[in-house]
């Protein structure tokens, strides 16, 4: 009955460099059990904000463990990687929404040599959790360096550098618009984790938004794509009226059980789903997914303007969010 409990604190109280694979596992046959669930089904939207600068991760990479690896959804290439934090007596301390730059070095084949791969990843645990964190990753093969090795080829007591900057601060919450629209793609759905978090959580006055309807069009394949639905579905039947998920599968076979949206997320989804341009400062649509995703759905990160589906419907600049 245990083994869909997470841990809290997992680690002796010892240096990281001192931490092996060994002895992680021993001290997994003593630990205590927490109050974390690391099972997507079991997790509840908590609202802990905290402002910029607080975050235990700072500009210069920490080494931290792998805690634990567990697998979710359908199509056996998603999971949810627990790692420690430097100060295992405090969260992490991250401000809603960011992301953090994770660090390994791998083997280069072509140049026969160790290089450094760091790529973003924004944690979809709350400020509540004590002395960890967790990501949610999709294994991509070949096609994804670091995630296939976190994914397939860390141990669990393995070191990962983790650190935090000021760009990666996005939208700090809590948000002042009525109104929310997402648009997400793959695994830019992780920011709309923490942003819901924020949204749906219990939490202080101070830390409420004024948000009261979040909409929400994910955008996969087909259902082996679709990176923490459980607990979205979850989320979505726990708050109904407030919050809406809809997924949009584009290779859906014909025949299977799924009954919901296919296609492409496109200006009828768009104007069937998410709220509209007219509700002028009360709306705003938060995209995050791949390149293609924002050049079509509003244009590219790094331009402020609208264009694409969002801009022909009529959204302005203050009313998009560029993850």
């Amino acid at each position: 009955m245990f083994s869909h409990l997470a841990r809290r604190r997992i680690l002796p109280n010892l240096p990281l460099s001192s931490l092996t694979t060994s002895s992680v596992k021993q001290f997994f046959s003593t630990m205590t059990i927490a109050d974390y669930p690391i099972i997507l089904t079991e997790r509840p939207a908590v609202c802990s904000l905290v402002p910029p600068g607080q975050c235990q991760f700072n500009a210069t990479f920490q080494p931290v463990p792998l805690l634990d690896r567990t697998p979710c959804g359908l199509g056996g290439t998603s999971y949810l990687l627990r790692f420690g934090l430097p100060d295992d007596n405090k969260p992490m301390d991250l401000t809603t929404c960011a992301c953090l730059l994770a660090n390994v070095k791998l083997m280069d084949n072509e140049k026969k040599e160790l290089v450094d791969v760091i790529r973003p990843y924004t944690p979809i645990s709350a400020n509540n959790q004590v002395g960890c964190f967790d990501l949610l990753i999709k294994d991509y093969g070949e096609n994804g360096w670091l995630s296939k090795y976190m994914c397939e080829d860390l141990p669990i007591g393995g070191m990962v550098n983790f650190k935090h900057i000021d760009p990666n601060v996005k939208i700090p919450a809590p948000f002042t618009h009525k109104k929310i629209g997402m648009i997400t793609g793959g695994t830019g759905i992780t920011p709309m984790m923490q942003a819901l978090h924020a949204i749906l959580g219990k939490g202080s006055e101070s830390m409420k938004s004024a948000t009261d309807e979040i909409s929400l069009l994910y955008g996969s394949r087909n259902k082996n794509d679709i990176l923490g639905g459980e607990m979205l579905e979850k989320w979505a039947k726990e708050h109904e009226g407030k919050f809406n998920y809809v997924d949009v599968l584009s290779h859906e076979p014909a025949d299977s059980d799924y009954s919901g949206e296919r296609g492409f997320i496109d200006k009828e989804k768009i104007a069937k789903y998410l709220p509209p341009a007219s509700l002028g400062d009360d709306v705003i649509i938060f995209v995050c997914g791949p390149p293609i995703m924002y050049k079509l759905m509003c244009g590219p990160r790094t331009e402020t303007e609208v264009t694409g589906m969002l801009g022909e419907l009529g959204y302005t600049s203050k009313q998009v969010f560029k993850f």
